[in-house]
């Protein structure tokens, strides 16, 4: 019993910790003003994330040598990327990518 309760108390104190870790900026970004110039950093905060996503996945590490490309993630990534370049939505983008890395799967059986 003493083990179910210490693992209750993890799982409990782990989602306060990131519950808070994701309101708290919000709350205190609230009070304060910020300037142009730090607006327009945290614009591009989306797209380097984005970005470091992409080519994580794109490329298969081999230790030793040079990586090689995913070729289903990188079939996936065409239609993904034109999609994200027309609509300008993360949401598509992302519905795009994932429909298109499973019609790669089920048809081409990648």
């Amino acid at each position: 019993m003493v083990s179910s309760s210490f693992v209750f108390f993890t799982i409990l104190g782990s989602g306060i910790a990131t519950w808070l870790s994701r309101i708290m900026p919000f709350v205190i970004l609230k009070k304060f003003q910020l300037s142009s110039g730090v607006i327009e950093f945290l614009s591009f905060v989306p797209i380097a994330i984005m970005s470091a996503l992409w080519f994580e996945n794109l490329f298969i590490q081999h230790l030793g040598h040079l990586p090689s490309l995913d070729m289903p993630n990188l079939l996936a990534s065409l239609p993904t990327v034109l999609s994200a370049m027309i609509s300008k939505n993360l949401l598509v983008t992302v519905v795009v990518g994932v429909i298109s890395l499973g019609f790669l799967r089920l048809v081409l059986g990648m």
